[in-house]
């Protein structure tokens, strides 16, 4: 517990520091939060930034705190909203206690005893993986019930010289589009989504910076909230000249009542500051994710080449035919099979059969028996599609349970794909699917699950009060509960492509569906405006059929499969129809993959400074001894021929033997590239990492959607 005489609060590591002010009796606040400042004494920060009065003003400037109540007179949006009944609207919550358990992390606690409300706020310092957090407790310590509107769990000041911010949203089949966009001199950004899970168009993260920030230098700051339901965040600058940045849960009018001693415990608001550019924020959000996801550090294993059967057969489910495509996707190189929808119940479309989790007998007389053997025999494991959360209308699980269903009386529901959402909050529910799932992983020995959600939940309702808090953690339970009951099984979030991916979800789940659209070129797009935050290996990424049955845009596979080998690459293309070159195509990009899977997957990722219709992007080992770097084309370039690119993220002071090692040819149409000049199909080039990232290298003149892997082996 922390000395009630002091009343600063330094939380520091190697790279960053906070200093707060939390004095008893008197508001929290930051005072600072970036770089560490050394010896300098806390009382020093606060004579020199002064809050003096302005004409117009109050006679004693409100100084800002960590959750800007409104009873402190704020003029700014405040970070907590509560009220009971309509009263007790105006909380000014006061330091109590402070806990600081150890250098980086502290707890403190305040309380407004007129108003019956006390905040628990909780910030801890990262020290493997450099990303900073925090969250609130909001405690209702009255006699009668209290309503929270909305709860940020920090109203965090932004440096002065962060003028704009990088917003990620997007839509189905097009997901994480960046948008780089002003703060306004004064007022507000805001997003908002109330889909009832990450959503497609409102990502739950942005990234602040300065006019000169670039992809490898200047100052910039990452945030995210750790949460796969409904949220609002914004960025506010005041008429003051400052901008606050809020994230957090959206509530449902009267969601969030707490009852007599009752508690609400905010999502985690993850943060962190780079001052080597957005490479530096997205290698700190990246190195979190690989702290939390199971796979690698739990189950000690690579991530598995993955064939998914939804484009080669759809609701076509014939079993020779399923043998044959487990035959075809072994022979290439792939080490899982993923039967996907319509294996269950009547489900032979998209408008029935969905909550029945039993094997069809009507297609598989003899269950899956016949074909995990099959599977099974040829070295693969074998993975099966689910989505638990909904329900067809036309199914025997909603004729026996209609009360099952989240809705409002009186309220019609939004049609969608022909589904309703269960309410996951009732144990029946959330026991049947259990059971269900458990069932069939143990009878077939799953391995694997694509766990889908392919619908919004606009009515989150039961006994008339949303329920949207609820069933999102209704969610997380199940999936937790599937993981302690089945240590190795590794479970997929998909919610139409890429509508539910976050760090919430990912504590209980392995792999991010990042996209429904398995095209190349719009994949390349998606895949880096994922990067900002996940790393490859959780980025679920197929090399899909020669013409997109979503775009109709028509692929070679040298492109398709040199895109996929970024991610956790997999499959979902009906290899019986590809031609023998087109297979051995594929089938060399898998052992390529496979070649360089662990750095892929463990590496540093770079993304080049934009090039004039190319994306750019290296993958850099942690010892900087070898990489990989992705050029693709995109479109025709406007120019005759392509300007350099500079390299980034290796060791100036090695020497590197540099080769392309993808494809191996037509990548150009004319002679006399650096593909020639500097023999990169043959025996490469030795050059300095400084050469490489101050010169850089011309590239060749590709064909629209090309792409270009480069390969560099310190020598």
């Amino acid at each position: 517990m922390a000395d009630p005489s002091d009343r600063f609060i330094r939380l520091t590591t190697d790279t960053v520091e906070l200093i707060l002010e939390a004095e008893f009796g008197g508001r929290p606040r930051i005072l600072h939060w970036g770089a560490p400042l050394g010896d300098v004494d806390p009382e020093t920060l606060v004579r020199l930034s002064p809050r003096q009065p302005v004409h117009g003003g109050p006679d004693v400037p409100v100084e800002a705190s960590l959750m800007n109540t409104v009873g402190t007179g704020w003029p700014g949006p405040p970070g907590l909203i509560v009220h009971r009944d309509g009263k007790d609207w105006a909380v000014d919550p006061r330091v109590t206690e402070v806990r600081q358990s150890h250098s980086a992390h502290v707890e403190i606690y305040s309380e407004d005893s007129a108003a019956g409300i006390a905040t628990t706020n909780h910030i801890n310092l990262g020290f493997s993986t450099h990303l900073d957090e925090t969250r609130v407790i909001i405690e209702n310590l009255g006699d009668s019930e209290l309503e929270l509107e909305w709860c940020s769990p920090v109203c965090l000041p932004l440096p002065g010289h962060f003028t704009r911010v990088r917003l990620f949203s997007g839509r189905w089949a097009f997901e994480m589009q960046t948008d780089d966009m002003p703060i306004p001199q004064t007022g507000s950004i805001v997003r908002e989504n109330r889909s009832g899970r990450t959503g497609h168009h409102s990502f739950p993260g942005l990234i602040a910076m300065s006019d000169t920030t670039s992809e490898s230098e200047g100052d910039a700051a990452g945030f995210h909230l750790a949460w796969s339901g409904n949220h609002r965040w914004r960025v506010d600058r005041l008429p003051d000249g400052q901008a606050y940045l809020q994230m957090g849960e959206l509530f449902f009018p009267g969601e969030m009542t707490l009852a007599p001693g009752d508690k609400y415990e905010s999502p985690n608001l993850q943060f962190v500051a780079s001052d080597v550019g957005l490479n530096g924020v997205s290698q700190f959000m990246q190195d979190r994710v690989r702290h939390i996801v199971r796979v690698g550090p739990t189950l000690g294993k690579p991530r598995l080449i993955h064939f998914n059967t939804w484009e080669a057969t759809y609701f076509d489910h014939d079993i020779d035919r399923l043998k044959a495509l487990a035959d075809a996707a072994a022979d290439v190189g792939a080490e899982r099979f993923v039967l996907d929808d319509g294996w269950f119940g009547g489900r032979r479309n998209d408008r029935a059969g969905l909550g029945d989790w039993y094997v069809s007998k009507d297609i598989y007389p003899d269950g899956l028996h016949p074909l995990v053997d099959h599977v099974r025999g040829l070295g693969t494991e074998f993975g099966l599609w689910f989505e638990p959360e909904m329900v067809n209308p036309d199914s025997d699980l909603y004729r026996a349970h209609p009360d099952w269903v989240l809705g409002v009386d009186g309220i019609e529901p939004v049609p969608m794909r022909g589904q309703l959402p269960l309410d996951l909050t009732k144990p029946d529910v959330s026991n049947y699917l259990f059971e269900r799932m458990d069932a069939l992983i143990r009878e077939y020995r799953i391995d694997y699950i694509k766990w889908d959600m392919n619908r919004d939940i606009q009515h989150p309702g039961r006994d008339g009060r949303a329920i949207s808090h609820a069933q999102t953690y209704a969610v997380y339970d199940l999936m937790a509960r599937l993981n302690l009951t089945h240590c190795n099984l590794e479970i997929e979030s998909c919610a139409s492509g890429g509508g539910r991916m976050d760090f919430g979800v990912l504590q209980a789940s392995d792999r991010l569906w990042l996209s429904d659209s398995n095209d190349a070129h719009d994949r390349q797009i998606i895949q880096r405006g994922a990067s900002y935050f996940f790393p490859p290996e959780v980025l679920g990424s197929h090399v899909g059929p020669e013409t997109c049955h979503i775009t109709g845009r028509r692929l070679s596979m040298a492109f398709r499969a040199g895109t996929a080998m970024f991610g956790h690459m997999g499959l979902e293309v009906d290899l019986t129809t590809e031609t023998r070159e087109e297979l051995e195509t594929l089938k060399a990009a898998i052992a390529l993959h496979k070649r360089h899977r662990a750095l892929i997957h463990t590496g540093d990722l770079h993304r080049l400074e934009p090039i004039d219709h190319h994306i750019a992007f290296g993958i850099v080992s942690q010892t900087q001894d070898e990489a990989l770097f992705s050029c693709a084309c995109m479109e025709t370039v406007r120019h005759t021929h392509p300007q350099r690119v500079c390299l980034a993220g290796l060791s100036e002071a090695t020497t590197y033997l540099l080769k392309c090692i993808w494809p191996s040819d037509g990548l150009t149409a004319t002679a006399g590239s650096i593909l020639d000049t500097a023999d990169l199909h043959g025996e490469g080039i030795c050059v300095s990492g400084r050469a490489l990232m101050s010169f850089g290298l011309k590239l060749p003149l590709m064909r629209p959607d090309s792409v270009m892997v480069l390969y560099l082996k310190a020598v």
